[in-house]
């Protein structure tokens, strides 16, 4: 047996690896990695979650941001972009729609915006939970005061997206501005976890001067922070950003990640993202096959859709969100899986 397949069939026994056995698989070239650790990490998504993928409607209700990431295409420093916010009404309508469509969880995902401060987040939520109580409803809203994580949760919300993008203090300081910190960021995802929600975490793979050992960090973190849901994808150029002239990352080294991280977690709700699709018309098929159950349809108006462009080309900004529900279905069903009406909730044991 090689000894590729022996480092895979040990890391599916034991869900961890040595430094040295995990860069070993993040780094090795071998055309096979690939394929050996996908159906490891499909063999193990199945024992938790079976053929099912479960949906998120993303509702992208602001692409303000006071943040000047040096990736993020809606960055503040962008001046090209043509700015919006959608209404509390606006946002209803947009779960009613969903919910029509099969939708249990919701996903309300923009800058961090002033604009939207904690009385009027709140009233959303609250909103949203009188609406439909049976669902979950998740912010992915950016770095708050613990305070205000707490009136989220009070108010209804029980699900947060928060990427750390990169665990190495170093690495992050190359992408972000000064006045942002690591130390912040990891320091809201703890505090997330302490008020109760089911966190999500994640980062960016390929992104400019990522090396190894950013992506092995990246894998201990996660280990320390344990979130419910890990959503990666490729690092995606665009043209009004300092790294316009940065190379993208790629399916290849994504849909390895995506793997290693279902052998690592194998509760975790692990998204194939709309990104994945971007950089390869199969990318989100390969990502569910790659150990992926999650996929996020976009619920938001159809008029404001190629406005929230964090990177380059972003799929699906002109379908109705039928369409996309559709399209879903018989991509999900195509690849092997089936779409599910579920809240989707974390299986941490079988």
């Amino acid at each position: 047996m090689s000894r590729i397949k022996l480092l895979i069939d040990k890391l599916a026994r034991q869900h961890d690896l040595s430094d040295a056995e995990l860069l070993a698989l993040i780094t090795l070239k071998d055309e096979n990695t690939n394929a050996l650790l996908a159906a490891a990490a499909d063999k193990i998504r199945r024992q938790y979650y079976g053929d099912a993928v479960y949906i998120r409607g993303l509702i992208e209700f602001t692409n303000y941001c006071r943040n000047n990431c040096y990736y993020c295409g809606i960055r503040a420093g962008n001046s090209h972009v043509q700015r919006y916010r959608l209404t509390q009404e606006e946002i209803l309508a947009c779960c009613r729609n969903g919910y029509a469509l099969g939708f249990r969880t919701f996903v309300l995902q923009g800058g961090e915006d002033p604009y939207f401060t904690d009385e009027r987040i709140c009233a959303i939520v609250a909103a949203i939970r009188a609406q439909h109580p049976d669902c979950a409803i998740t912010l992915s809203i950016g770095e708050k005061p613990r305070a205000s994580y707490q009136a989220y949760f009070d108010a209804g919300a029980n699900r947060y997206l928060l990427r750390h993008e990169t665990a190495d203090p170093a690495h992050y300081a190359l992408l972000h501005p000064e006045s942002m910190s690591l130390e912040n960021r990891k320091r809201c995802l703890f505090d997330l976890k302490e008020i109760g929600y089911q966190v999500g975490s994640g980062f960016m793979v390929g992104s400019p001067y990522q090396q190894p050992h950013n992506l092995l960090s990246d894998l201990r973190f996660l280990q320390r922070l344990q979130p419910d849901m890990i959503g990666i994808g490729p690092y995606i150029t665009h043209a009004q950003t300092p790294f316009k002239n940065q190379p993208s990352g790629t399916l290849t080294q994504t849909l390895r990640m995506l793997s290693l991280l279902r052998l690592l977690f194998p509760y975790a709700l692990l998204p194939a993202t709309t990104a994945l699709g971007t950089i390869d018309p199969n990318g989100r098929e390969l990502g569910l096959q790659a150990g992926g159950n999650v996929v996020m349809p976009n619920l938001s108006p159809v008029g404001v859709r190629k406005l929230y462009e964090l990177y380059a080309n972003k799929i699906c900004t002109g379908e109705e969100a039928a369409q996309c529900r559709g399209c879903l279905e018989a991509r999900v069903h195509a690849a092997g899986y089936r779409i599910v009406t579920d809240r989707g909730d974390v299986k941490r044991q079988i």
